[in-house]
């Protein structure tokens, strides 16, 4: 017996593809709708707990809602010529350039046979500021290397330290290498300057 389908019949003209019926509103649901943006009407349906007989609507009752039933918002060609929307801005042309000292320049070539060279201006003397003394390169590393360290103590003290100690240690073991590498370079050219000498 479970294997028994049920089957029901459908009639022709129901189903996913049929469109639903329009609407149809009763005579006080149609004022309601027209009143939308006013004030509402002043007698209505009576409540909910009075139990009224659904009643047919006559066929001329039916309305259909202000958005489908609402005016078009453009405007017609006569107003929008009347407000100066299809009037266009002249346009105004400007010299590009100094049309006197075109003239000029013409009178010059006509006057001359050629065209005047016009006077260079001299850019303003640059001051020379004296220079900062170059910092030694182990100073530089020196400095960078205590950077490194003070940064790294106030992280601690924020509480991250564990997050960049390894980068700061990997970093200050580089300069440290650097340090070192600068140092035998210095040691090797001294080394060659007394064996001139």
């Amino acid at each position: 017996m479970a294997s028994q389908e049920r089957v029901e019949t459908v009639t022709k003209g129901t189903g996913f593809w049929r469109c639903p019926k329009p609407a149809t509103y009763t005579p006080g649901t149609c004022e309601l709708l027209r009143a939308i943006g006013d004030t509402l009407p002043l007698q209505c349906s009576p409540t909910s707990s009075q139990k009224v007989l659904p009643s047919k609507p006559p066929a001329s009752a039916i309305c259909l809602p202000p958005i489908l039933a609402s005016r078009s918002h453009l405007r017609t060609a006569s107003t929008c010529q009347a407000n100066g929307t299809y009037s266009r801005e002249q346009l105004k042309p400007q010299a590009t350039r100094d049309l006197e000292k075109e003239k000029q320049r013409l009178q010059n070539i006509f006057a001359n046979g050629k065209e005047p060279e016009e006077r260079k201006r001299k850019p303003p003397p640059v001051r020379q500021e004296d220079p900062a003394p170059e910092l030694d390169r182990c100073e530089e590393l020196v400095k960078e290397i205590q950077e490194r360290k003070e940064f790294l103590a106030d992280m601690e003290a924020l509480g991250q330290g564990r997050q960049y100690r390894g980068i700061i240690l990997t970093e200050i073991s580089q300069k440290l290498q650097e340090l070192e590498d600068l140092d035998h370079k210095r040691s090797e050219e001294l080394r060659k300057a007394l064996a001139t000498t």
